[in-house]
């Protein structure tokens, strides 16, 4: 056994072994004074620069619910839990929760189902500036 490839569960040799890309599925929600649609392509063009394939494309119309109440979120965590996608793409922190505790539970229930949540920086909101 070597490289932790049992005889037999490499391809034939001569035969290309197909690896498949990272899939991930973008869950958005929508706000108050949010463009959900330049999130959307924000999103769209983060996991394409990264050559992740996108699954689905998820938008909750109410953000304002607690997440366990959002049927879009619910969904998205099923992408991961189903082996569909590897991640969670959303664009910005509040779109899962405001409150801390909330936010976390959300992640440990992605990372439970076997994924992880990646929150990216909308580019359209110009340069972010980190803290001194």
């Amino acid at each position: 056994m070597a490289a932790g490839i049992l005889p037999g569960e490499a391809g034939a040799p001569g035969k290309p072994t197909r690896i498949g890309r990272f899939r991930c599925v973008i869950y958005l929600c929508d706000a108050p004074h949010t463009d959900i649609a330049e999130l959307r392509k924000d999103c769209t063009e983060y996991a394409e620069a990264f050559c992740w394939e996108i699954t689905a494309v998820i938008e909750d119309g109410v953000g304002s619910l607690p997440p366990p109440e959002r049927t879009g979120l619910r969904r998205a965590i099923e992408h991961v839990s189903s082996g569909e996608a590897g991640a969670v793409v959303t664009a910005r922190r509040s779109m899962t929760s405001l409150a801390t505790q909330e936010y976390d539970q959300v992640v440990h229930e992605i990372e439970k189902a076997g994924g992880f949540l990646h929150v990216m920086e909308p580019t359209s909101n110009g340069p972010r500036t980190e803290p001194d």
